[in-house]
């Protein structure tokens, strides 16, 4: 995760520094916080991930001496197809949608949310589609 967390706080770094000479040189603030905010999106998984990598150590990817039997296993089961996530993006959507529009999208959005998230514990429960 060492090469992960470099490139994010990297990133970080750019954007804090682009922010900061953006705000000296206009002094506008909208352009000045999205630059603040992209900055963050950045550091937070860059530190999280500089974080687990210090705590694990290097994995074989991280290594340049390692080998490509050091970084076979077995691989686990992926997900299978499923419609929560869109529901749960849909509802997500409606959500921010009451903001903008009223709050008569709320009351739907909370719903498909809660559908959402009953529908993929179950699913993830039972092992297969509900």
């Amino acid at each position: 995760m060492r090469n992960e967390s470099f490139i994010l706080l990297g990133v970080a770094v750019f954007f804090g520094i682009t922010g900061l000479v953006y705000w000296f040189t206009s002094y506008e603030d909208g352009g000045t916080a999205m630059l603040a905010g992209t900055c963050l999106l950045g550091l937070l998984p860059g530190s999280y991930y500089f974080w687990w990598h210090r705590r694990m150590g290097f994995r074989p990817e991280d290594r340049d001496d390692a080998t490509i039997e050091e970084g076979a296993g077995e691989v686990e089961t992926f997900p299978s197809s499923s419609i929560w996530p869109f529901v749960l993006g849909m509802g997500a959507f409606m959500l921010v949608l009451a903001f903008a529009f009223g709050m008569w999208f709320f009351f739907p959005a909370v719903g498909l949310i809660l559908t959402a998230l009953v529908g993929v514990t179950a699913e993830s429960r039972r092992g297969g589609h509900v």
